[in-house]
């Protein structure tokens, strides 16, 4: 039995076992060659498909696209690299630097003092508000007089606020990133250093007027334009004030930095040029003293800018405001006028208030905004600014 299975193993017959032999080695052989003939009939079909393909793109994209995508190549890399595309504001203000960043990025100024393109010189209007600006229709009067290139439009409000300015009004979409800012302590500084910052970034913008939501101009915007760009000063109050609201307030630990003899009190409400501006938003060696020992009740927003532009620049500083208040009646705050306040005497009263130097000369206009004005007052202002204030 053993003898006959071994012979029939021998002679290549299949054996009547449940055990089969391997494949012979011819089929072995020929399993492995069908596998790369598909192999490779797949390959060549594949590299037949992406030529086909290729060539499909290459004729659609000449006979359709070849006009329009060289001009919007040419179009991103002249954008690109053009002077215009650099100095060009963005139309919107929001954006997500944060403090720190935003004061670096507005503290980077060119040495070249020619501008290598047309630059028309604008009025940075800055409001810091609470809220709403009760007096927006009145400030749209004045603005109506200016054209849009000689003024740029920043509002500083509570963060939880937001603006329903329609898409007409100058003051739509004209909120910067906020924070919240308290009276007398150094969140208001921050917010006004803020405010500047954003107005900075605009490489046209040569004059910043701080303003609140309680202040209204006082003369059109032709004269305002006309005052500031021809000042050979900028208008912060500066002054030593020895008594105890002055002097009184002043820290020893301020010092070296600030020493009692240089110590200044002045209006919070300022209007100042492009350089004494970049000033505040780079300041490191100031900032950090009044920050920690000018507290209530010495009313930080008072003594911080006027202090250290007085150090740095004094010669640059008008040493007063162009923004009218009535302190006269006392207290911490001015007097607020309503409705039953503004006629045209009241008004005539403020502009004739008093005379002033100007580039060194006496003059009778001396202010080109007042406050505080309540929102009760719109209604007669609006009246009366045609034949009294001239727009």
């Amino acid at each position: 039995m053993q003898s006959r299975l071994m012979g029939s193993i021998e002679e290549g017959k299949s054996p009547s076992s449940p055990f089969r032999p391997n494949p012979t080695p011819a089929l072995a052989r020929l399993l492995p060659l069908r596998l790369v003939q598909v192999i490779l009939m797949c390959f060549i079909m594949g590299l037949g498909i992406s030529l086909i393909s290729l060539h499909a793109m290459k004729f659609l994209s000449m006979k359709y696209f070849a006009p329009v995508e060289p001009f919007i190549i040419q179009s991103c890399y002249q954008d690109a690299l053009s002077i215009e595309s650099l100095v060009r504001p963005s139309a919107e203000l929001s954006h997500s630097m944060n403090d720190t960043e935003l004061l670096w990025r507005a503290s980077i100024h060119p040495r070249v003092k020619e501008y290598p393109f047309k630059r028309v010189p604008k009025v940075a209007f800055m409001f810091l508000t609470k809220g709403p600006l009760p007096l927006a229709p009145f400030w749209e009067k004045f603005f109506e007089g200016g054209p849009s290139e000689h003024y740029s439009i920043y509002i500083h409000s509570h963060p939880a606020y937001v603006a329903n300015f329609t898409p007409s009004s100058v003051f739509y979409k004209r909120q910067i990133p906020s924070r919240p800012a308290d009276w007398g302590r150094m969140s208001m500084c921050e917010a006004e250093r803020r405010l500047l910052g954003n107005a900075l970034l605009d490489f046209s913008n040569e004059w910043f007027v701080l303003l609140s939501e309680a202040c209204i101009p006082l003369q059109n915007f032709t004269v305002v334009y006309f005052y500031l760009s021809r000042s050979n000063y900028s208008f912060m109050s500066s002054y030593d004030d020895l008594g105890p609201c002055g002097r009184g307030r002043y820290d020893r630990n301020m010092e070296p930095e600030v020493t009692l003899d240089q110590w200044r009190k002045g209006s919070q409400w300022f209007e100042i040029n492009r350089r004494l501006a970049i000033n505040i938003v780079a300041d490191v060696t100031f900032y950090p003293k009044f920050r920690d020992f000018c507290v209530p009740a010495c009313y930080v927003d008072e003594h911080y800018f006027p202090t250290m532009l007085t150090i740095q620049l004094p010669h640059l500083l008008a040493n007063r405001t162009l923004t009218w208040t009535d302190w006269s009646r006392g207290g911490a705050h001015p007097a607020t006028f309503g409705k039953e306040d503004i006629t045209e005497e009241f008004l005539k009263k403020i502009l004739e208030s008093e005379t002033c130097t100007y580039n060194d000369q006496q003059v009778s206009l001396c202010f080109l905004f007042a406050r505080k004005f309540a929102p009760s007052a719109l209604e007669p202002l609006l009246e009366l600014a045609p034949k009294v204030l001239g727009f």
